[in-house]
């Protein structure tokens, strides 16, 4: 049976019949890819009923990887290029016997191979392909920033010359004969890419530095960096985003672009002063991820038809609103791919440009040289534009220029941290903006927030308790309403969760809005209006859909709504 053709045993097992199997090998012929990722990917059969039927038909354990303490020293046992090459790690060594994590135990090209290179017998435990990339990323990555440790330690760290001469923007395994400081900066790099982290921060400390990392809004500690080190590290990261190695008492600001096994990607660094040395934090933007369309936003329903109704306009003011962290700058660089025809001359005015889009002429602000905001928004207004974009509005001189830019033919799209969507409005009359002015140019708002997804390979269903139907809102004696959570797998460091989508809150103005805007009436009574008119879903609303339909969590729903002003 071990060596029954895969596709074979997948029919033995009736996972597949014989129609989705000649598909899949088609599909194969052209991307070269192994036959169970093809029809994993193609949805023929789910990664767990894949590693059910291993299991079954070829007596072959599961292990989690995310319960398995790896030694660093079995990076030196197998080599990282084939590890990657064939989606295996090594887990331990019993005598002369290996014991591999596979994606896939009926590769026998990757079998023979480890078994060349480790001298070793092989013994196979099946895995899930996340947790093989994320151990092969851990495994290599704590023995690559730990023998680099050790290798600027025996070198007496690295020298500024050394840093300077190594301005490598490849970050995978061409940098195995790079300097120490080069490599350990490169796995860090690398192991944040991997593990999806919006951001890596590397914190000094009374006697090391910590480097933690943002995964699905949480942050993680990963490894520390001995403090006699620390210097070097800052000094490299500041080579890659060319800023000042001199500076060390104010902040700066810079960016890099890298290549991480094949995908481009953005760094945003920033350094600021403390009390044991600079902190730095790195944003990682994959110009491969893109927002392209509403729906990858999460929008659906009539949070699509009101979306699709402002995207409509070819004048006034579109604001997107939200705390830090909403996922706005994703819903304005959305909203501007959507825009962005060869028809219309659209500006933006950002700080920083995140993503460079071709066919946008895109306007970096530098205080610095006098280029604001508001300086920035009257330049463009001189260009011919037909859309603005200004990344956010910061006080009460750029946002009077950006509503009169509205109501003088121009579509202008922009964010503003506010609580909620009407909360929007008294927020411009703080800062200066006249009633008649708001009404007028506004079109419509977007709140949003953002909530962790419900793991989908430990999503599990149960009925809804009286305390979670009074916290969604429903009626407490509600009887048979289900609702899901994630146990916690492999997949999602079992926390339940695995990335995140976007609840939103969006007013449209209507004629009637815009006169009691400029009557600037209380704001329950406009609050009414919108209800009244079928404007108005509320983030409640939202998140209640979300949690209904399986894909958040009631804890989540809660946590979003805590922080938004309740009438």
């Amino acid at each position: 049976m071990a060596y029954m053709r895969l596709g074979d045993l997948l029919k033995a097992a009736g996972l597949i019949d014989e129609e989705q199997l000649q598909k899949a090998l088609e599909i194969q012929k052209s991307t070269k890819q192994r036959l169970g990722t093809v029809l994993i990917d193609s949805g023929f059969i789910t990664e767990q009923q894949f590693i059910d039927a291993m299991a079954t038909q070829l007596g072959i354990s599961f292990i989690d990887l995310t319960k398995t303490t790896i030694p660093t020293d079995m990076a030196r046992i197998l080599p990282k290029n084939i590890a990657k090459k064939h989606s295996v790690v090594p887990v331990r060594v019993v005598k002369d016997e290996l014991v591999l994590a596979m994606v896939d135990p009926m590769n026998f090209v990757a079998l023979e191979e480890v078994r060349t290179a480790t001298r070793k017998r092989i013994s196979p435990r099946i895995a899930q392909s996340t947790a093989v990339d994320r151990a092969i990323a851990t495994l290599y990555g704590n023995e690559g920033a730990a023998r680099a440790i050790e290798d600027m330690r025996s070198e007496g760290g690295a020298s500024v010359v050394q840093i300077v001469n190594e301005a490598q923007e490849i970050v995978d395994d061409s940098s195995a004969n790079a300097a120490p400081t080069v490599r350990l900066v490169n796995s860090i790099i690398e192991r944040g890419v991997t593990e999806r982290a919006s951001d890596i921060h590397m914190e000094p400390r009374a006697g090391d530095m910590v480097v933690r990392m943002r995964i699905d809004g949480v942050l993680r500690q990963i490894l520390t960096v001995p403090r006699d080190l620390m210097g070097s590290v800052i000094s490299r990261i500041k080579v890659m985003s060319n800023l000042d190695l001199t500076e060390k008492r104010a902040p700066q600001d810079g960016r890099a672009n890298v290549r991480v096994r094949g995908t481009e990607i953005d760094l945003r660094i920033s350094t600021l002063p403390t009390i044991y040395g600079e902190k730095i934090t790195i944003r990682i933007l994959n110009k491969s991820a893109q927002l392209k369309s509403a729906d990858s936003l999460g929008m659906m329903g009539e949070d699509l038809e009101k979306y699709n109704l402002l995207m409509n306009n070819s004048d006034g003011m579109v604001i997107i609103v939200g705390p830090t962290g909403s996922g706005k700058s994703s819903t304005m660089y959305t909203m501007i791919g959507s825009l962005n025809t060869p028809e219309v001359n659209l500006v933006t005015l950002e700080d920083p440009v995140e993503y460079n889009i071709d066919g946008v002429n895109q306007v970096q602000i530098n205080d610095k040289v006098g280029m604001t905001f508001a300086g920035g928004l009257r330049s463009i207004l001189r260009q011919d534009p037909d859309i603005i974009a200004v990344g956010e509005i910061r006080d009460g001189e750029t946002a009077e220029i950006a509503l009169r830019a509205a109501i003088t033919g121009h579509l202008v799209l922009s964010t503003l941290h506010t609580n909620s969507a009407i909360s929007l409005l008294d927020r411009l009359l703080d800062i200066g903006c006249e009633p008649y002015l708001i009404a007028e140019a506004l079109k419509g708002v977007i709140s949003q927030r953002l909530v962790r997804r419900i793991c989908p390979d430990c999503k599990t269903e149960y009925e809804a308790e009286e305390e979670d139907l009074i916290r969604m809102g429903l009626p407490a004696d509600s009887k048979g309403v289900k609702i899901y959570k994630g146990k916690g797998c492999p997949n999602c460091f079992h926390t339940g969760y695995h990335g995140r989508i976007a609840v939103f809150e969006i007013l449209v103005m209507s004629r009637r809005t815009k006169r009691m805007v400029a009557e600037n009436v209380p704001r329950a009574e406009l609050m009414e209006e919108f209800v009244r008119e079928g404007h108005y879903r509320s983030l409640k609303d939202g998140a209640r859909d979300l949690v209904l339909r399986g894909i958040t969590t009631v804890s989540e729903m809660t946590r979003i709504l805590n922080a938004v002003e309740t009438d």
